[in-house]
């Protein structure tokens, strides 16, 4: 049953005329005629008596009539929700981000994204990058902040933008021997132990600093951003530190920079489904990362 001949239906059942409805709807008054024709072959039942003046429901026509209005009226509305996407007058968008990008950067742009968009639904959830990923390629992501330790990285069924080269520190402890230093060489933290997020180095930020002659030791796995620290101010061991994290850093941790010559700065990049076109509200997200 085609919907369009349900919106004449009602609109000829509102106004009790042929006439009148086409006038309404830009239809010529036979037009109308053959369309109600059509839905009347098609339900198997009159749904109007033909009057000299006008037309009025038969019985079956004022069964059809809650039911035609809640079919149009779901169609108006599926429209309207589509349009509202497109728009940012709703919708959503499933975000992503790896923990140190949720320490600053990702609050500032769903917040700002928020207040230019308030009908759009923002969900988030905080991952690695190997996780990210993964829900991206799946179709459970919109869009995911990610990073890695090199600078042009490929995965499959993901498209990423590059965002910022992100800088790594190293955090020690106050009255450490080397908290008073400006920068750091690789050379210079042989033998500390590092606090890290997975037991091999090759899965963490230290692969990015990595060399021959440098094997780092790490006899404390921690996952949380904070509890690293808290690691660190312990003194039990140093960790890196991501610029977007260093404004976050606590007050009885000393961030050092690391020499930029031996140390390469992370990659950091905006990660979306490949072959899947932007919606409104990722381009509009995008925009928020991008200016940050």
């Amino acid at each position: 049953m085609d919907t369009a001949l349900l919106e004449v239906f009602l609109e000829v059942a509102r106004r009790e005329s042929f006439t009148a409805a086409a006038g309404s709807l830009g239809y010529t008054q036979s037009a109308i005629s053959r369309q109600i024709a059509v839905l009347e072959a098609s339900v198997g039942a009159p749904l109007f008596d033909r009057l000299p003046r006008g037309v009025r429901l038969t019985e079956e026509g004022r069964a059809l009539v809650p039911h035609a209005t809640a079919v149009v009226g779901r169609l108006r509305a599926a429209v309207a929700d589509v349009r509202a996407v497109r728009t940012l007058g709703g919708g959503g968008l499933r975000l992503g981000a790896i923990p140190t990008a949720d320490m600053a950067l990702i609050p500032r742009a769903v917040a700002e994204f928020r207040r230019v968009h308030p009908a759009v639904v923002v969900t988030h959830i905080e991952g690695l990058t190997r996780g990210l990923v993964v829900d991206i390629r799946e179709g459970d992501l919109d869009l995911a902040v990610i990073g890695t330790a090199q600078p042009e990285p490929a995965f499959d069924g993901v498209r990423l933008r590059k965002l910022m080269d992100d800088p790594l520190s190293v955090a020690l402890p106050l009255g450490h021997r080397l908290a008073g230093r400006d920068m750091l060489s690789l050379a210079d933290l042989e033998g500390e132990n590092w606090i890290a997020g997975q037991p091999r180095s090759q899965d963490t930020l230290i692969a990015g600093v990595q060399d021959g002659g440098f094997q780092p030791l790490i006899p404390y796995v921690v996952l949380e951003w904070s509890a690293k620290q808290g690691f660190v101010a312990a003194g039990l061991g140093v960790t890196l530190v991501p610029a977007l994290a260093a404004a976050s850093v606590r007050p009885d941790v000393v961030v050092v920079a690391l020499d930029p010559r031996e140390v390469a700065p992370r990659s950091v990049f905006a990660a979306t489904p490949e072959g899947v076109a932007d919606s409104a509200a990722v381009t509009g997200f995008l925009e928020l990362l991008a200016g940050d």
